[in-house]
């Protein structure tokens, strides 16, 4: 049946957040047309997420790839009028060691991916008053050291959400944008094992967030859930951190204050 009012793209939907969000979205009963370059990692979460769901293979990299899964919407739903974007890559470098093909591949997909996921579903959402949530990351507002490539891509992740927020406002479309902090994926978990101690690092990871723990992908799918929902009506050019109060800590208190 075609209800393109309840259809959302999901990009990134074959593992992490992404597959967090298109199980989220598949139990509130949206259709979903999920994105992804892993076909096999795609059909697997397409088939056990349940609910009506049409998949796409390719990259946020590639506009046409973007511009397919929104033809896909259209054909298989009516239209669109949500998007999910969290497809990334993690990789490490400084200005020295980072390679210009580092640099590109890095920002090809976590900076330009936005764009092109964006490019390509906003004249859909224009027609259906819709929303887009990008995910960027804590290290969009600050940065940790040596992955300077990733940095700069999820920084500029959020000009593309402050940006696009007031250029489509006008259009009725509301654009926002989530930073979260550590997260249980496969993609924290690989690159924590490139550490020569992968256990202390794993606690240390874990002791960043005041909460003391890394959030799980669920935590972070409800919360662009929401923004992509009606009760957000009134959000638009926010990028919300999800980070267990991680940014909002000042190091350097005494270990006990006396009254």
């Amino acid at each position: 049946m075609s209800d393109a009012r309840n259809t959302v793209l999901v990009t990134g939907a074959a593992m992490g957040i992404g597959r967090a969000v298109a199980a989220t979205l598949a139990a509130e009963g949206r259709n979903l047309v999920l994105l992804d370059r892993d076909a096999k990692a795609l059909e697997k979460t397409a088939s056990e997420i349940g609910g009506t769901t049409a998949t796409q293979v390719g990259s946020v990299a590639s506009l046409s790839d973007c511009e397919a899964a929104v033809r896909l919407a259209v054909e298989r739903f009516g239209g669109l009028t949500g998007v999910s974007h969290n497809a990334g890559i993690q990789r490490y470098g400084d200005v020295v060691t980072t390679s210009p093909a580092l640099w590109d591949e890095v920002i090809s997909v976590n900076l330009t991916g936005g764009f092109n996921v964006a490019k390509a579903a906003m004249p859909e959402l224009r027609r259906h008053k819709g929303a887009i949530v990008l995910t960027a990351s804590v290290q969009g507002m600050a940065a940790q050291k040596g992955a300077l490539a990733y940095v700069v891509a999820k920084h500029g992740l959020i000009g593309l959400v402050t940006g696009m927020a007031m250029d489509e406002a006008a259009n009725g479309v509301r654009v926002l944008g989530v930073a979260p902090g550590s997260v249980d994926t496969p993609m924290l978990r690989d690159a924590i094992n490139l550490d020569p101690d992968p256990v202390a690092l794993n606690a240390e990871v874990d002791a960043m967030h005041p909460l003391g723990r890394r959030a799980r992908p669920e935590e972070i799918a409800a919360v662009i859930a929401f923004l992509l929902s009606d009760k957000a009506s009134f959000m638009t050019g926010e990028t919300v951190r999800v980070d267990g109060g991680m940014l909002a800590r000042i190091p350097g208190a005494p270990r006990k204050v006396e009254n």
